[in-house]
């Protein structure tokens, strides 16, 4: 026979039960489409990570106090951000400092020992140029109200307080006076500490809330050539007598670090899809041992009219082929359909890799060769005179 002859005799017992072969192929289709979804997904979630990175940069280094020989909280000295500055790579460098003993609450009434997790920070003008961030609502601080009681809130910071926008009329307590609300801060993915953060201007900080004037994180932007030289020399160059008690980290590291935790998660995943598509070839398997058994007279009518073992082999492989084939492209478009779904949802890049469509296709046409080879070499053995005598 020849390819197209094949083909048709193949096909010839799907359209004859086409239930039982819709449901066949659904076993087939959920598993490639499980593992379609979860590559899809996960590529599109490394491209969102990979465009955020090129808008945010990876040139983002932070400077913060980590603890002395004896185990207490070291502090970065006042003149750490200008020391800093003079490095000659870094173009850009701006710095926080932690008030402490400065809750903020809604309004004046609220108990003290519920402080919603917010912490009050001295800012730098410069900071959302440094760490990448965008204002949602309102202004940042600028050189007149940094001055005064202003503050500019994290996004959970102004979600915990239940503040949907800024303005003049728009106050939050802090250390016991009211500050108002100039700007609500978007979600910073580089520097996610500002998000449950009240931001303050400097010279206020120190004004009305008595804060000490020491760093807490400083940030810096540098070439990107030169991060990693810039890295080695930011500790001694932050604190130059104890240069062993400060802390330099890298934020984009801390995203790839996830990224790698999504994708331990992800082969998870692929190996339950690997299991569903196995549970799909079984059913494959069984429906092709009961198409034998209920086909046993049409096996004897055609050995008896002189088809070989060979060509009886061929037609039952070739049909388990095509339901594994039909079970695997109707996986892959629906595999594609969930990632495109979810990632339109996310608002990332729909991004399905080509070799895990060709993958997911060709792993159903060899499930379907060795679901089919035993009931294609049973009903091959079949004698014609059994066969015909069958009921």
């Amino acid at each position: 026979m020849g390819p197209r002859d094949v083909l048709r005799v193949g096909g010839a017992g799907l359209r004859t039960r086409p239930m039982r072969a819709f449901l066949s192929a659904l076993g087939i289709a959920i598993g490639i489409a499980a593992m379609v979804a979860v590559v899809g997904i996960s590529s599109s979630s490394r491209a969102e990570l990979d465009r955020q990175l090129a808008a945010l940069g990876t040139n983002l280094l932070t400077v913060a106090p980590g603890n002395t020989l004896f185990g207490e909280d070291a502090t970065l000295p006042v003149e750490s951000v200008a020391m800093i500055g003079r490095i000659g790579p870094v173009r850009q460098v701006a710095a926080t400092g932690k008030v402490a003993d400065s809750k903020v609450y809604r309004t004046d009434r609220i108990p003290a020992a519920q402080t919603g997790g917010i912490s009050t920070q001295a800012a730098h003008l410069d900071l959302p140029e440094t760490v990448g961030a965008t204002l949602a609502d309102g202004v940042w601080l600028n050189g007149a109200t940094q001055r005064y009681p202003a503050v500019v809130l994290g996004s959970a910071a102004a979600e915990r307080l239940g503040i949907g926008g800024a303005g003049p009329d728009i106050q939050v307590y802090v250390g016991g006076r009211w500050f108002s609300v100039v700007g609500i801060l978007a979600p910073v993915p580089l520097a996610p500490e500002l998000d449950s953060a009240a931001l303050v201007g400097w010279p206020a900080a120190r004004s009305y809330l008595d804060f000490d004037g020491h760093p807490t994180t400083v940030y810096t932007r540098s070439e990107d050539s030169a991060v990693e030289a810039v890295r080695a020399v930011l500790a001694a160059t932050a604190n130059p007598q104890a240069p062993n008690e400060v802390k330099v980290s890298r934020p984009s590291d801390a995203l790839a670090a996830r990224q790698a935790t999504d994708q331990a998660f992800t082969g998870l995943l692929l190996g339950l899809g690997a299991v569903a598509l196995l549970v799909g070839g079984v059913g494959v398997a069984n429906t092709m041992v009961i198409s034998v058994l209920e086909r046993r007279a049409e096996i004897g009518l055609r050995r008896s009219l002189g088809a070989t073992r060979g060509q009886i082999r061929l037609q039952f492989l070739a049909e388990s082929l095509l339901l594994s084939a039909l079970g695997g492209a109707g996986g892959a478009v629906l595999g594609t359909a969930v990632t495109a779904t979810y990632a339109i949802t996310q608002t990332w890049p729909t991004v399905v890799p080509a070799w895990a469509l060709g993958g997911g296709v060709a792993a159903t046409l060899v499930i379907g060769a060795f679901a089919g080879l035993y009931p294609a070499i049973r009903a091959s053995r079949l004698a014609p005179t059994e066969a015909l005598a069958a009921p």
